[in-house]
Formats: C-alpha cells, sequence, structure tokens
C-alpha cells in the first residue's frame, strides 16, 4: 500500500492509492464543493470546485464582497442549502441535511417571538438532549444565558429584548447544544459598533473556553483578525473559490488591546484590504 504524508493549509492529510484524505484532526472537509442554480437563461455558477479543510478547535473568518457565496456556502455546510456538486463532511461523515452536529447564528436571531428567552434556548436543548431531565435542561439554557449575560433576563419574552439582547440568545441558543461546529453568518452585522464589540467580546470567551471549531461570514476586517485563527478570503462570483488564506499568528485567550498593538496587526489588514479592493 503507498502511503505518503502531505502538507496541506497545515494539515496532514494522507495520500493512499492515489487518494488524499484528511488526517484525524480535520472537523469540516469540503472537497469539490459546487452550487448551480437554474435560470431562465442557463446554469448560474455560484461556487465551483471549492476545497477548505477547517481543523479541530479551529476558529475561522470568511471574507469576500457581496454575492461571492459566503452565505451559500454556510448554508451548504449547515445543511439549509442542496449540494450540486462534491461533498461536506464532519468529522469524516457526510452531511445530509441539517443536524445537531452544526450550530447556527444567523444575523437575525430568529427567535419565537412569544416565548421567553429561557424557552427559545430550551427549543435546541430540549430536541437534542432528550435524555437528560427537565431540571439539567433548563439548567444548561440558563447556564449558557448567564455566559451571554441575560441571567436578568430568563423570563423575559424575546419581544421585549433589544437587538442585542435577542443576539445573545441567538449565541447562547447554539452554544447550548454543544455542535461539533458553530456556523456564523454575520451575527453581529445589524448591530451598531458598540454592542459589536461587546458581543465579539463574549462569543470569543464562550468559544475560548468551549473550543467548537467556528466559522464565521463577516465583511468587517477587524473583526475578521480579532476572532480568526485563518482568514479564508473568497473570490468574486460567478464561479467563486478560495482566493486566499491568511494565518493569524496572535496568541490565544486574545484581548482586543493586545491585537491592535501587536506589530503584525496592520500587515494582515492591509493584506485583506488590498485582496477586497483587487
Amino acid at each position: 500500500m503507498n502511503t505518503t504524508i502531505l502538507e496541506n493549509n497545515q494539515t496532514n492529510t494522507y495520500l493512499e492509492n492515489g487518494i488524499v484524505y484528511p488526517s484525524n484532526n480535520v472537523m469540516l472537509d469540503l472537497v469539490h464543493l459546487k452550487k448551480v442554480y437554474p435560470t431562465p437563461k442557463g446554469d448560474y455558477i455560484v461556487l465551483e470546485d471549492l476545497n477548505l479543510q477547517i481543523m479541530k478547535e479551529e476558529f475561522v473568518t470568511i471574507i469576500g464582497h457581496s454575492g461571492c457565496g459566503k452565505t451559500t456556502m454556510l448554508s451548504m455546510i449547515a445543511g439549509l442549502n442542496n449540494i450540486s456538486g462534491g461533498a461536506i463532511s464532519v468529522l469524516g461523515k457526510h452531511i445530509k441535511g441539517p443536524g445537531p452536529d452544526r450550530g447556527v447564528i444567523f444575523q437575525a436571531p430568529s427567535l419565537m417571538p412569544w416565548m421567553t428567552a429561557l424557552e427559545n434556548v430550551l427549543l435546541g436543548v430540549n430536541q437534542v438532549f432528550p435524555h437528560v431531565n427537565k431540571s439539567q435542561r433548563r439548567d444548561i439554557a440558563k447556564y449558557y444565558l448567564q455566559k451571554v449575560g441575560l441571567e436578568e433576563a430568563f423570563n423575559k419574552k424575546a419581544t421585549e429584548l433589544s437587538q442585542g439582547m435577542q443576539q445573545r440568545v441567538g449565541i447562547a441558543r447554539a452554544f447550548a447544544i454543544k455542535p461539533k461546529v458553530l456556523l456564523l453568518d454575520e451575527p453581529f452585522g445589524m448591530l451598531d459598533s458598540l454592542t459589536r464589540g461587546e458581543l465579539q467580546d463574549i462569543l470569543i470567551e464562550i468559544w475560548n473556553k468551549e473550543k467548537i471549531t467556528a466559522v464565521m461570514i463577516t465583511h468587517d476586517v477587524d473583526e475578521a483578525i480579532f476572532l480568526a485563527d485563518r482568514v479564508v478570503m473568497m473570490t468574486s462570483g460567478p464561479k467563486a473559490n478560495i482566493g486566499d488564506i491568511l494565518n493569524i499568528d496572535f496568541e490565544r485567550p486574545r484581548t482586543r488591546k493586545a491585537v491592535l498593538e501587536h506589530d503584525d496587526y496592520y500587515k494582515y489588514r492591509k493584506h485583506l484590504i488590498d485582496f477586497l479592493e483587487h
């Protein structure tokens, strides 16, 4: 049997009988991914031959111009959008639709407006942990609501919460189901800059503890750098692909002040802006 170790995007892969397989360290694997939408004028190819490996416990941010297929790719990973070609796998298992192994935080938190903050988080917890007793499920929901600073709002209905508080519920709900992969689609895009900064800090604080593999779409270059281990840059569509990948070598846990004062910060920032402007 002919087996050779290869280096690929910081990942050990092995080549066996002419086929490249990911190592056990790969959490999320996108292989020759393609998305096509039929139109009256012919097929519109959003993504074509896109390949990306994301490691266990890695935080990856994805940037690119509007319309480049970022959200399409994320929705395919979530199992909410059919795959036209290629495959997506989590820990080597091909996804075939939505599942509790993937938690999603959307730009709009999509809460049930007539339910309380606690009840909204419990929706997912009750589905994923049916074998756990009711009291323990409530404890799980309360724990993550406390983590996002909503210990005083357990029993407030979603309609009584500000937009920023609703997004905190969305973050708590996603972490509470203990997914293998956390998918974030511009979760702070609709918030003011102060609230955005607060929620970035909350997100990264919980992530530092939970170490769930995270993939986040953002249009904000500074957000991309602050949160990520790697920033993936997508080319403009149609037929979008991975244009470049930037490794962010800041130590964790990291603070905003330390990031802004780091010698490499503006080098990273310039790299991303130069890519977006070309």
